[in-house]
């Protein structure tokens, strides 16, 4: 009994339109990169280093070289959660120094909340973790902002260094 294979190249005409479209599960396909939209002071390090941060880990960065301050009040993000640059992405607030696996959690998990914020600049939260500060690691948390205002810890990040007692 001789069974039936269909040749290689019949096979290769059902398949690549497929792989074209991404239909096969199995399709290589490298994913877009998510879009985000900064405001930070045209002469800040540390926001330029955050930047790259997020570059590197996958988002599509367009930087408003104009500071952060008029944009951060139009959203409504109260003045105490404030930092150095404000992001939107996916319709999300990022303020501050938040690493970009939390900004991948948040669109992820897709919470009803402003976004979130890292207050401050605290020394080894992405973009301030250069040679300069020698390898210091202050602890802080990102938190999760309402859109009322109000906060909850999203992520802890433990420092490095010995509190003084």
């Amino acid at each position: 009994m001789e069974t039936s294979n269909p040749s290689r190249r019949a096979w290769l005409a059902v398949t690549l339109p497929l792989f074209a479209t991404g239909a096969l599960p199995f399709a290589a396909q490298a994913a877009a990169p998510t879009p985000v939209e900064v405001w930070k002071d045209p002469n800040c390090g540390c926001c330029q280093d955050w930047v790259d941060h997020m570059q590197a880990n996958g988002f599509a960065v367009k930087v408003h070289d104009t500071g952060n301050n008029a944009v951060r009040a139009r959203l409504g993000l109260p003045q105490k959660l404030g930092s150095c640059h404000t992001a939107l992405v996916g319709g999300y607030l990022v303020e501050g120094h938040v690493p970009a696996s939390d900004v991948r959690t948040l669109l992820r998990q897709k919470p009803d909340a402003l976004g979130l914020a890292v207050p401050g600049m605290p020394i080894g939260s992405p973009g301030m973790d250069g040679p300069a500060y020698g390898g210091r690691k202050d602890s802080y948390a990102v938190l999760l902002v309402a859109r009322n205002g109000s906060t909850r810890v999203f992520k802890n990040y433990p420092g490095n260094k010995k509190e003084s007692t």
